[in-house]
């Protein structure tokens, strides 16, 4: 492995506002692994159809867009008063949250900008889309902070020569520097550890495949690609010692909702006695969420199981399709959970409200 290459993964710029030239850019993840190509964001139909379409996806990553989409078009407001600039703020924010319910970090990134505008009311135009640019930063800056606490914590939870599967993508591409599940390969990698890592595909929109493969190869980490419905043998064979997974929202109970498949991973990695471990800042956790049945699911379009990446299609005419984005693993399945103020535990409902009374206590910290 070459460490120019490693560097080169958990540095890309997914995401990346150019300030001169006032212009949000994004790497179209679904031309990934063949293309890589950045486009520019300009208007909400633009944003909103980004995000549903996946071109930027991961649940950190979407907030980070989200704020600096919500700064673009607080741009784009001419109100005559501060109450119809937020008054149209909000309403872009409405649109934006649209895109994917699912997505815990879309509503809070929006959320935390429209606070900003509320917090600054007082303020002329061009201070307080100052002020909404610089929170934008701050929380693309704080992203890039919590993975790299994230992946300290979640290295304490392996060695040197582990296997570990993962499903989805929750790497750099889909967060900001090492990523969440991908995070603790990425820097025991960096500090001269090894690991051997099963991708699972993640049918239907291959983004272990595509994703998180394309990112552990060119970081040098040993990684072997297999199809959702072979995590089971690899398990039976004794090749995985930990499983590590993202997530896109997780309930007070610990019930933690990640892309569809996770649930039957969990599932087994149980059966099989293998520690399964969901890793993700806190933003991800909705404390206002009593149960993972209580997460709304974002369901698909049926192209993308019935025609999508095949030459031609797959099945036949006027099948019923059904496509959830997401399920959940319930929370007796996880042995861990992940965040950058440390690793819950069974109790959740317990140990969750201590890592946000940890998190209280840091931001009271900083303010001294």
């Amino acid at each position: 492995m070459r460490m120019a290459d490693l560097k080169a993964v958990v540095a890309v710029q997914n995401i990346r506002y150019d300030k001169q030239g006032e212009t949000l850019y994004i790497m179209d993840q679904t031309l990934l692994p063949g293309q890589e190509r950045e486009i520019a964001l300009t208007t909400a139909e633009q944003m909103v159809e980004a995000i549903r379409a996946l071109r930027v996806r991961g649940a950190p990553a979407i907030g980070i867009c989200a704020a600096y989409c919500m700064y673009v078009l607080a741009r784009s407001i001419q109100a005559e008063t501060a109450e119809d600039f937020l008054i149209q703020l909000e309403q872009y924010g409405q649109t934006l949250n649209s895109a994917r319910p699912t997505a815990v970090n879309l509503s809070w990134a929006v959320g935390q900008m429209l606070k900003t505008v509320r917090e600054n009311r007082g303020m002329e135009r061009t201070a307080l889309l100052e002020a909404l640019y610089q929170k934008a930063v701050d929380i693309h800056r704080d992203d890039i902070e919590k993975c790299t606490r994230i992946s300290e914590f979640g290295l304490e939870l392996v060695k040197d020569g582990d296997g570990i599967l993962t499903h989805c993508n929750a790497g750099p591409l889909a967060t900001s520097r090492y990523g969440t599940a991908l995070g603790p390969i990425l820097l025991g990698t960096e500090r001269g550890m090894t690991f051997h890592v099963f991708s699972d595909e993640t049918r239907p929109l291959l983004q272990g495949a595509r994703l998180t493969s394309y990112e552990l190869q060119r970081a040098g980490v040993d990684v072997t690609l297999i199809c959702d419905n072979m995590a089971s043998i690899v398990m039976k064979n004794g090749w995985v010692n930990a499983v590590f997974i993202g997530c896109d929202r997780v309930a007070a109970n610990g019930d933690a909702c990640n892309k569809i498949g996770t649930s039957g991973v969990a599932i087994l990695a149980k059966y099989y006695g293998i520690p399964f471990y969901v890793l993700g800042p806190t933003s991800t956790i909705d404390m206002s969420i009593a149960r993972g049945e209580d997460i709304t699911i974002e369901q698909r379009p049926a192209e993308e199981v019935t025609e999508m990446w095949y030459k031609r299609r797959m099945a036949p005419e006027g099948v019923k399709v059904y496509n959830p984005a997401f399920d959940f693993a319930d929370n007796e399945l996880i042995a861990g959970i992940v965040t950058e103020y440390g690793i819950a535990r069974p109790p959740y409902n317990e140990s969750l409200k201590e890592i946000f009374k940890k998190k209280a206590e840091a931001e009271a910290a900083k303010k001294k």
